[in-house]
């Protein structure tokens, strides 16, 4: 061996069946990514309540003659629900191009900002309808939390919009933001995943998507493969850790402790 050791890969005891579990993961996304791209059958996704009324919203706006108000949270672009949200934004400014809607967008980073505006840009000139695109109605307010608020907030009494969609990463201004809305009499719709502000949107707002609704909101609406590919993965994950928990539960009752022994490898 000329006095060299050769190291041997092993995987650590009681990590074997998590090894597996991961890798059978990894493989099923990525099939089913392939799958979504190249257009195949795969798993449809179930449309989140909320969503239905997204349609609701923008033709009440239409209707009324008033604007729809979209924050997209106040998350950074390395946050998971900014991005969904921008998945989000991308169908509802398409939607209001359509029916030549005001659409007014509220951004609390100046990172965001940009990615906002040509977002909205983007939806206007696949309508062919860049000449209703008002650049002025994508704003950035401030990056200070509460100053941002205090911005929306004033957005909402001046303008009176029909609709306030609050979809992303929000914190203690979330209640504010619904509260105003509701004073504006508008329709809010709201998601988040950080669960402490939940039960703000669930009192406050006339829809509201909960926790990881918010991400299987995006990939329903916006049919990328690499997020439709993904969601039905995970929901397949969580079908077989209630399985597993159920069955665990059953053998334990009886004395056996069969399942826990193969996971515990």
């Amino acid at each position: 061996m000329s006095g060299r050791q050769v190291k041997q890969l092993s995987i650590a005891q009681g990590q074997v069946f998590s090894f597996i579990a991961l890798l059978a993961y990894c493989i099923a996304v990525l099939a089913m990514i392939g799958r979504a791209r190249k257009g195949m059958k795969i798993p449809e996704l179930y449309q989140v309540p909320g969503l239905e009324a997204l349609d609701e919203a923008i033709g009440r706006c239409t209707e009324m003659g008033r604007p729809l108000h979209f924050s997209p949270g106040i998350g950074g672009v390395d946050n998971a629900q900014t991005l969904a949200a921008l998945s989000i934004l991308s169908y509802v400014a398409g939607q209001c191009a359509r029916y030549d809607t005001d659409l007014i967008v509220t951004n609390r980073y100046t990172v965001v900002y940009p990615i906002s505006e040509e977002i909205v840009k983007q939806a206007f000139i696949q309508e062919g309808k860049l000449q209703n695109f008002k650049v002025e109605n994508v704003r950035f307010i401030s990056e200070d939390q509460f100053a941002y608020a205090t911005g929306v907030t004033g957005i909402m009494y001046r303008e009176q919009p029909a609709a306030n969609l609050l979809l992303g990463a929000f914190w203690a201004e979330s209640l504010i933001f619904a509260e105003v809305g509701a004073t504006a009499g508008a329709i809010q719709i709201a998601g988040t995943a950080n669960t402490h502000q939940i039960p703000f949107f669930v009192a406050a707002c006339d829809y509201c998507l909960i926790g990881e609704e918010l991400f299987a909101a995006s990939a329903y609406l916006t049919r990328e493969p690499i997020l439709m590919g993904s969601i039905i993965v995970q929901d397949w994950g969580k079908m077989f850790a209630a399985i597993a928990i159920a069955v665990g539960t059953i053998l334990a009752t009886f004395g056996s402790s069969f399942l826990s022994d193969i996971m515990g490898k």
